[in-house]
């Protein structure tokens, strides 16, 4: 999962790191994968349409047929890229699970590499709207637990923040898990992490919890997996305000006995002002964090929610 370098591995249309692999021998860099993002991750590029033997330019090529078994066909010669994406695919899924992936981000409306929303045209050549790129759905299928996202959803703060979120979840799961499965190791993870799962779905967090507790029992070895189904399940559903706000009241109950009465007045406020809408999460975040070393909160200090990815994303100051 991580590279020498210490960065963790995901998987990108080769187009969005700005290489020149585009039918029309063009790309379409993002600039905050390619610069901001990518000081922290160690992309993995692939084009499936010039790794299955397209050259640049080319025929631009589209989906027809059923939606759920589209062919993949050159717009004007109609011919044929199906099979042979799919073959070379099978060899290229197995290169991509032994890269160790966190992630996965697909490239917006293409026919071979869009996770949704693309066009599949009928035999009358009548377009509809909710397809999957032919090597997005091979991966997505290959690997059904990893974060996946596209370069136009990534443009929405907040799923930004959940899909970078996720990926370095998914890494400290694979970091905590290595050399075995525990029932201290879970019991471990799942402490750091309770407040994190607590703003995405708390009905989750409490079935999670009960799981942890059973985890030592004998003859519940597949505990580890169905922790797991849930944790990638319970962070798959947006933060919303009113989420964030209960986590917030949650930390601030460390401190009852710690604070001033005008240090408790001025984190209400913040929280109260993040609430109304009239400043980003990570100002209420930054005095929590603060308190936790002033006071000492060791629990605190170990949740994730608080230290999610690195600070210098600023994820937390658009959401």
């Amino acid at each position: 999962m991580m590279t020498d370098n210490g960065k963790i591995k995901i998987g990108i249309a080769r187009c969005l790191l700005g290489e020149k692999v585009r039918y029309d021998g063009t790309h379409k860099l993002d600039r905050f994968l390619r610069d901001t993002l990518g000081q922290y991750v160690e992309w993995v590029p692939v084009c499936p349409e010039v790794e299955t033997g397209m050259l640049v330019p080319r025929e631009a090529v589209r989906l027809v047929g059923s939606v759920d078994a589209p062919r993949l066909v050159g717009r004007s010669s109609g011919e044929d890229w199906t099979a042979r994406m799919h073959k070379w695919g099978a060899k290229q899924l197995e290169r991509l699970r032994r890269e160790d992936l966190c992630g996965y981000v697909f490239r917006y409306g293409s026919p071979s590499n869009g996770m949704s929303r693309v066009k599949v045209f009928n035999d009358k050549g009548m377009p509809r709207h909710d397809g999957v790129g032919l090597w997005a759905r091979m991966v997505m299928d290959y690997f059904p637990h990893l974060p996946f996202e596209d370069d136009g959803r990534l443009h929405d703060p907040r799923l930004r923040e959940n899909f970078i979120s996720r990926v370095f979840t998914l890494k400290r799961w694979r970091d905590a898990m290595k050399g075995g499965y525990t029932a201290g190791k879970l019991v471990d993870f799942h402490t750091r992490q309770k407040m994190q799962i607590m703003a995405h779905n708390v009905e989750l967090y409490r079935a999670m919890g009960k799981l942890v507790a059973s985890a030592g029992e004998k003859g519940n070895d597949g505990v580890f997996d169905e922790y797991f189904s849930l944790l990638f399940k319970a962070l798959s559903y947006k933060h919303t305000v009113r989420k964030n706000v209960n986590v917030l009241a949650h930390a601030m109950g460390y401190f009852k006995k710690d604070i001033s009465s005008s240090e408790k007045a001025e984190l209400l406020e913040l929280t109260g002002q993040y609430q109304r809408g009239l400043i980003p999460l990570i100002v209420p975040i930054t005095m929590i964090n603060h308190y936790v070393l002033k006071y000492d909160k060791e629990y605190l200090a170990k949740q994730y929610y608080l230290n999610p990815y690195p600070a210098e994303l600023m994820l937390r100051n658009h959401v």
